[in-house]
């Protein structure tokens, strides 16, 4: 899988600077399953998603739902194991990141994220 970076160009403020891109079915499906929690910086960019589930999850995440032009259409705060998210038609993918990352951000619905190998904001 690629690695890129997610940051908020609303806020000037990078939300993962190693976020991995699920664009093929089967990685989709597999997601973060198995996998260790996830670090700051970290996160997983599932593409094309519309919905997620934490059906064998044993940490939560927070998951930002966005459109095709990288506006956030809908936020999960710390979604909990065994959990799901509602089905979101705007949605193109999903980004998955460490529960707390979109507070510690201030991301909220409406911003634009911008994903890209180079994506780090630090100042304004």
């Amino acid at each position: 899988m690629k690695c890129i970076s997610v940051a908020n160009r609303s806020r000037w403020a990078t939300l993962g600077d190693r976020v991995l891109v699920a664009e093929w079915w089967w990685q989709r499906l597999r997601g973060l399953l198995g996998r260790p929690p996830l670090q700051s910086g970290e996160g997983l960019l599932l593409a094309p998603c519309r919905a997620v589930h934490m059906a064998g999850m044993k940490y939560p995440l927070d998951v930002a739902f966005l459109n095709r032009d990288g506006i956030v259409v809908a936020l999960y705060h710390s979604l909990l194991p065994g959990g799901r998210s509602s089905w979101h038609a705007a949605a193109y993918s999903a980004l998955e990141l460490p529960a707390g990352t979109l507070a510690a951000t201030g991301t909220r619905e409406g911003d634009t994220l911008l994903c890209s190998p180079g994506a780090n904001l630090t100042t304004p």
